[in-house]
């Protein structure tokens, strides 16, 4: 079942089980707030097995793009668009936030993003990548990187 992600009063609804739940709730709330401010977009999530295409179409770029395997649970996802942009997120047990940003026209922008919560190591599979922090109100300190992807999906 989905719900709206509330970035006035941070849940944790659905992210229990992440040793680092606060700081991932903060992160979900981080990104509700932006596409809200930016887009007008009310951010929903739902459980990541009811979310398995969005879930499967992040897998698929990290797999065939990079070849990544996500060791950690996805705990929720969602997928939407917001103008000519497709976007994907799948929330992790480990604390790790994927998206993916699609832009439909041909030659517009395509990346993955990887944020980290706040208190999480960086996993091992995502060891090759540099990131950069960045100070966020709702979740205190994240730590983020991407890569741009180079063939369609």
């Amino acid at each position: 079942m989905s719900h709206v992600v509330d970035f006035e009063t941070v849940s944790t609804a659905g992210l229990e089980s992440s040793p680092v739940a606060d700081a991932l709730a903060g992160l979900r709330a981080n990104e509700a707030r932006y596409f809200r401010n930016k887009y007008s977009h009310v951010f929903t999530v739902e459980p990541a097995a009811e979310a398995a295409e969005a879930v499967d179409w992040v897998h698929r770029i990290l797999a065939e793009e990079r070849g990544l395997v996500i060791a950690s649970k996805p705990l929720e996802a969602t997928a939407f668009q917001v103008e000519n942009i497709r976007m994907a997120y799948v929330f992790y047990e480990s604390g790790l936030s994927i998206n993916v940003m699609y832009t439909v026209d041909e030659g517009g922008k395509r990346a993955v993003g990887f944020k980290l919560s706040d208190g999480m190591e960086i996993p091992a599979e995502l060891g090759a990548f540099k990131f950069a922090r960045q100070r966020s109100k709702l979740a205190g300190t994240i730590r983020g990187t991407y890569f741009v992807i180079k063939n369609p999906y």
